[in-house]
């Protein structure tokens, strides 16, 4: 009867593969497990509130969505785009580093571009595609190349610098739940240990991409001999 116990899993699994909502499929589950290990609704109640005031910082996220907000409006994103707009005679490799600065620099500040729908897809990607096309002929492989690095591009600048912004949702939620668990830990510090990761992932980018050049050069050098 202890299996009993992981009815909140069972729960979560069905909830997410009917595509339920996902705060009432987490609450069902969490009451469900409480029921079933004898937690009467009362104290799960107590449980559910003290866990609410414990992670309460990750809420202070919302103070920063009205400056994001004035940031954007006054034309961040569009100044984003026209400076790689004037990136066409550069490298393949090349406009994916501009790009990686800039997004990694995005979430210093924590400003959200959504790279993959507003960036990716109509603007970088067709970019790298012209840039490439200059050295030799693409070949369905090459574009499938190009679509996935620029995938990636985009995702190494969202994963590995989301938490450079003290006040991320992230960071917030890291520090509250160490600080719950009984470690003492400061967003700053968070932020402070986060900074290398993000240096290592621009060094070791720029070096793939070089790598990504030389093969479009080897390839166009190729098809002119």
């Amino acid at each position: 009867m202890e299996y009993i116990r992981l009815i909140g899993v069972l729960v979560i699994i069905l909830g997410f593969a009917f595509r339920l909502d996902t705060v009432a499929v987490v609450l069902i589950s969490a009451l469900a497990t409480a029921l079933a290990s004898g937690i009467d609704f009362t104290k799960f109640l107590a449980i559910l509130g003290q866990g609410f005031l414990d992670n309460r910082m990750v809420s202070l996220f919302f103070l920063t969505l009205p400056m994001i907000g004035v940031i954007e409006r006054n034309g961040l994103k569009e100044s984003a785009v026209n400076l790689i707009h004037r990136l066409q005679n550069l490298t393949p490799g090349r406009i994916f580093d501009i790009y990686l600065l800039i997004r990694e620099l995005a979430c210093v500040f924590g400003i959200t571009l959504q790279g993959q729908v507003q960036f990716i897809r109509p603007l970088i990607n067709p970019m790298v595609q012209a840039a490439a096309s200059v050295e030799a002929k693409l070949t369905p492989k090459d574009v499938d190349r190009i679509k996935a690095r620029s995938a990636a591009t985009e995702n190494f600048g969202n994963f590995f610098a989301q938490n450079l912004f003290v006040a991320s949702g992230g960071v917030l939620l890291m520090a509250s739940t160490m600080k719950s668990l009984g470690y003492k830990v400061d967003p700053t510090g968070i932020v402070l240990y986060s900074i290398p990761v993000a240096v290592i992932t621009l060094v070791l980018v720029f070096f793939y991409n070089r790598l990504f050049d030389r093969q479009f050069a080897k390839k166009g050098r190729a098809n002119n001999d």
